[in-house]
């Protein structure tokens, strides 16, 4: 097999087939390279059919890539279903277990906003008012109810004893639980424990999938939680071939149930080090090495390149955030008049709110700019209301139906649903079952003039054509049918038409990539569907793109800018506060993730000001203190005293109580300059130190480090 274009350590970890394999993949060094070309070895080379390789991703876009990457190494049609993510992993092992908990293989799968839409149903029918503090009250004792107690055995098996809790809100939640099953449908936490319980239970069906699955693979591990790792433990246990990727350098997920420490305490057979970077020039990589340096739980390794090393980075410090913002807006222009695309560009920052102040110069600016991470495609209205007509042909839920009754109008009100769901209660059926007794028995054709009666004759007609139909073609009929493309026609409303064209064109990609499986239904792709996030579907323009750090995580531009760098902002004193040294830590591989997005030019800016957010005056962040002197310059006109002031605020936030009044002014200095001591006499600066407190001088008597307030520069 052809290893030309990776390096040795690539090479290794492609060909490093049997036992605990660990790669440490540093930002940047080409691991979806070496997992794909592992992928076409054990394919290839060791003969292997792909159906016994389980290749798990984090995100559903770096399982398309992968997909990609693999079929271009292999023979045509010997890449399989099973490179995906955890929860796509779990609908295909559902879609051949689930029967043994009672439910069928087409269960439907609920988003988030779905089961907000049961909360306030469960709400409504106890008369309680929807108001937001209220649903989120109930949701988060559903929370604790999937994830504190054994509620499947409790509620959903077929013998299930159905304890009943004394607390309301656990009442309210256990009949948001039986609503979902009474619709058999499954949110993301419940793909997750039905797998785990699953596995659990039935011995054969554990050795079934571990003898199925004779390798596993499994890239950002430092991401996965503890079940997630339940799960990946129990079908490699059976092969013991077990080859994870991460790098705990870059866990941000910590706030959200990760447990980075199991992937830098795994007993690995081997370890692999991928530290060479093909993205960032050698001075974006300093920044990065010298701050992440300071993190105790991590793996040791320095990344390098063989890239220029490219310019200084530019730390910029401004007077209040309009004039940081302004001078970010003014960069771009500049970059944009020398030829840069504006895609190349993207400004990132620690939370939301700290893109207002920048939007607004970039709009002063005349600058084109996209927020990412606004509205999902699939949570877009139009979207949504598309998919439920699917899903109401499909299974005809009550969610659905409640959802698109009425859409377009068909004069069906608060009265008339009233009286649907009362029939639906008395007679214990759905509610559009409900409506099609209600308005009598249908024909196919000659659906009549009442709206009502018309929207049950175009569910049953699509419904007879489901098996005949593909999916795609069955939407599009849909679309005409119901009056939506009609509607939004007769609105003007272009962006909501262009979507539903993209989505129409999303599923005609998604049966082309599925052509070959037995299984192509309606269900099946409903089912696949609702595993899709931001990332899938987010077309490129020639934008400033704005987002958070986090949401930057896996992506990388040429041209980045990190914002609002104020110490208890960026990092985040609540997160220091609740976590302390967990949270500082996390809260610095954030930093190292931004600075590595970057390909070949880096800025660092922050302000003064009064912060609301910390509730006093701003300094400068630790991180940029943490950078050697020699890797940036800094620009805008500061006052090196406010180091000190950042010093100070570090210690505060982290508890400590030193004394800090004698440190003396901080000041800077530039390397190889000339300074005078009152002692030593004349010398000749080395370096600064990361927190530019002390100076490292070449005397004639020596080497000494001497603090800055005891120098002069000449």
């Amino acid at each position: 097999m052809d290893f030309e274009n990776l390096n040795k350590r690539q090479v290794e970890a492609a060909t490093s087939t049997e036992g605990r394999i660990r790669v440490i993949a540093g930002a940047g060094s080409g691991k979806t390279k070496a997992l794909s070309h592992r992928y076409a070895y054990i394919v290839n080379e060791l003969g292997i059919d792909p159906a016994n390789i389980l290749c798990l991703t984090f995100t559903n876009k770096a399982a398309q890539e992968m997909k990609i990457r693999i079929a271009k190494l292999v023979p045509p049609g010997y890449s399989n279903d099973f490179v995906c993510t955890i929860h796509g992993f779990c609908v295909k092992f559902l879609r051949e277990e689930i029967f043994r908990l009672g439910y069928t293989k087409t269960f439907q799968i609920l988003d988030e906003d779905d089961v907000v839409s049961i909360a306030k149903q469960v709400l409504q029918e106890h008369g309680i008012s929807r108001a937001e503090n209220t649903v989120k009250s109930i949701l988060n004792v559903f929370a604790i109810l999937k994830n504190k107690t054994p509620y499947i055995t409790n509620y959903l098996l077929p013998e299930a004893p159905h304890p009943v809790p004394e607390d309301d809100e656990e009442k309210m939640a256990v009949e948001m639980l039986m609503t979902e099953k009474k619709t058999l449908s499954l949110d993301f936490t419940d793909l997750i424990k039905f797998t785990l319980y699953i596995l659990g239970t039935f011995p054969e069906v554990k050795a079934k999938w571990q003898e199925r699955m004779s390798y596993v693979m499994v890239d950002e591990v430092q991401d996965c939680n503890t079940e997630d790792w339940e799960i990946i433990n129990a079908i490699s246990e059976g092969s013991g071939n077990l080859f994870i990727v991460g790098d705990p350098d870059q866990a941000i997920y910590e706030w959200r149930g990760s447990r980075p420490e199991m992937f830098v305490n795994f007993p690995s057979d081997k370890d692999i080090i991928l530290d060479e970077n093909y993205r960032s020039t050698s001075h974006i990589l300093g920044v990065a090495n010298s701050i992440i340096k300071n993190n105790v739980e991590r793996i040791d390794k320095t990344l390098y390149t063989n890239n220029a090393s490219g310019s200084k980075i530019i730390h910029f410090h401004g007077k209040d955030e309009k004039e940081e913002s302004k001078w970010i807006a003014q960069r771009i222009v500049g970059l944009a008049k020398s030829g840069v695309p504006l895609s190349d560009v993207a400004i990132l920052y620690r939370a939301a709110h700290l893109s207002r102040s920048v939007e607004q110069a970039m709009m002063k600016a005349g600058l084109p700019y996209t927020i990412w991470g606004g509205i999902r495609f699939f949570e877009r209205k139009e979207i949504k209301d598309a998919l439920s007509y699917l899903r109401l042909v499909a299974t005809e839920d009550d969610l659905s139906f409640e959802r698109i009754v009425n859409v377009p109008s068909r004069k069906i009100g608060k009265e008339k649903l009233k009286q649907i769901k009362e029939y639906a209660k008395d007679h214990g059926c759905t509610l559009f079952s409900a409506l099609r007794e209600m308005v009598g028995p249908r024909l196919f054709e000659g659906m009549g003039e009442d709206p009502a009666s018309q929207f049950v004759g175009l569910i049953e007609n699509c419904q007879a054509r489901v098996d005949e139909m593909k999916v795609s073609d069955l939407l599009d009929f849909i679309l005409k049918e119901s009056g939506l493309m009609n509607m939004y026609r007769e609105d003007n409303d272009e962006e909501r038409l262009e979507n539903l064209e993209e989505l129409l064109q999303s599923i005609k990609l998604y049966e082309e990539d599925n052509k070959e499986e037995e299984e192509m239904s309606l269900d099946t792709y409903l089912q696949d569907i609702a595993l899709y996030t931001n990332a899938d579907y987010k077309k490129d323009a020639n934008k400033v793109k704005l987002m958070t750090i986090h949401q930057s995580k896996g992506l990388e531009f040429p041209y980045v800018f990190i914002t609002g760098l104020s110490e208890g902002i960026f990092p985040s004193y609540r997160c220091i506060r609740e976590r302390k040294k967990r949270g500082l830590e996390e809260e610095r591989r954030l930093m190292y993730v931004a600075t590595t997005r970057a390909e070949k030019e880096l800025y660092l800016t922050e302000s003064e000001g009064y912060s609301a957010q910390i509730g006093q005056g701003k300094y400068p962040s630790r991180f940029i203190t943490e950078i050697k002197r020699s890797l940036f310059v800094t620009e805008g006109e500061m006052e090196q005293s406010l180091w000190k002031g950042t010093i100070a605020l570090a210690h505060r936030y982290n508890g400590e109580d030193e004394e800090l009044e004698s440190l003396g002014d901080i000041r800077d200095f530039s390397n190889g300059g000339t300074v005078v001591h009152p002692h030593f006499g004349k010398g000749t600066v080395i370096s600064q130190s990361n927190d530019g407190r002390f100076i490292k001088v070449q005397f004639a008597c020596g080497v000494r480090n001497v603090r800055t307030d005891t120098l002069q520069e000449i």
